[in-house]
């Protein structure tokens, strides 16, 4: 496929690369780990292939092939040569065709998946793009115009199109992009940092995400909140979903591409079922802390990773009905 035109900080992501933050290696990966999870499940692929992150305003992508492709997260109303394509569908493509992304309705971050095999080298373990190492995806790096990423074509899929742009195919997922404002989390190690006020505030009052919100961390805007211990932090791991109390009393949650140690206090973690809900959110948006328990935190990945296994072997079963693989 080829980029031609640019978006504003489009790169492959798979679930990231895990077991080199000792090194100072940060795991990058997907902010939405659920929709591109859902994207790959509705190819009968491996969850955690590689996918395309797109941000609004989105690329435009040339078809050099045909393919088979699946579109999640938020909704961006895409276009293959000007005709509508369903969200959360198998959609197969035809080569020399354009994908356009016509407004954004909802969400922040839409996942492109291919049915075909990615034709890129991995880097420890991973596809992601790490920006700062200029290493994994595509050259290290976001997508450029006139970049053309390579996938493999092992077969026709002329008979399956008869002469259109596109064909959907008719099966497709029946959860959307999560919404809401309620962001649920766990008690982080520096919790009793701050006095019983702060405490309260932080789960009653609402946060704002300022504009300083990007892959690495969320910048909130809300009321100062007060540290009752003012020891220096010696600089401690920290991970996707922490949430930290800066010196200014505000508020910064770490995102996909967190560093790999902090000093400041870690005063919660959002869950992982909540982190694609977050990943979703955008400048201005405002929402809620909520607390919550392990077993509680526990449950809702439970249930949302059966889901997708579910619909990941129904998927794979009508791929090879319709095409043999």
């Amino acid at each position: 496929m080829r980029i031609i035109r640019q978006g504003v900080f489009d790169s492959l992501q798979d679930d990231g690369r895990t077991g080199y933050q000792h090194l100072g290696i940060n795991p990058n990966g997907t902010m939405d780990r659920y929709a591109a999870h859902q994207a790959n499940a509705l190819l009968g692929k491996k969850l955690d292939a590689p996918v395309i992150e797109m941000h609004f305003p989105a690329p435009q992508i040339q078809f050099t092939k045909e393919a088979v492709i699946c579109l999640t997260g938020a909704h961006f109303a895409p276009t293959v040569n000007g005709g509508p394509i369903p969200a959360r569908h198998p959609v197969i493509v035809n080569k020399n065709t354009i994908l356009k992304f016509e407004k954004l309705e909802s969400g922040s971050r839409c996942y492109l998946a291919i049915a075909q095999e990615w034709n890129l080298p991995g880097w420890m373990n991973s596809y992601s793009t790490n920006v700062k190492a200029a290493a994994g995806g595509w050259q290290g790096r976001i997508l450029l115009k006139n970049d053309v990423v390579p996938f493999v074509q092992d077969r026709s899929l002329a008979s399956f199109l008869n002469h259109k742009d596109f064909v959907a195919l008719p099966w497709q997922s029946q959860q959307p992009v999560t919404t809401g404002f309620e962001i649920k989390f766990l008690l982080g190690s520096e919790w009793y940092w701050m006095n019983k006020e702060a405490q309260e505030t932080f789960q009653t009052a609402s946060f704002q995400i300022t504009i300083d919100a990007d892959r690495m961390g969320y910048k909130l805007a809300g009321p100062e909140l007060v540290s009752t211990i003012t020891d220096q932090l010696v600089s401690s791991g920290v991970s996707f979903g922490t949430v930290q109390l800066l010196p200014n009393g505000q508020l910064i949650i770490l995102m996909a591409d967190h560093q790999t140690t902090g000093g400041y206090p870690r005063i919660a973690h959002i869950i992982s079922g909540d982190l694609p809900l977050l990943a979703q959110k955008k400048a201005n948006d405002v929402i809620w802390f909520r607390m919550t328990d392990l077993e509680t935190a526990e449950q809702k990945i439970v249930s949302r990773q059966k889901y997708l296994h579910q619909l990941q072997m129904a998927s794979k079963f009508r791929m090879q009905e319709y095409f043999g693989f």
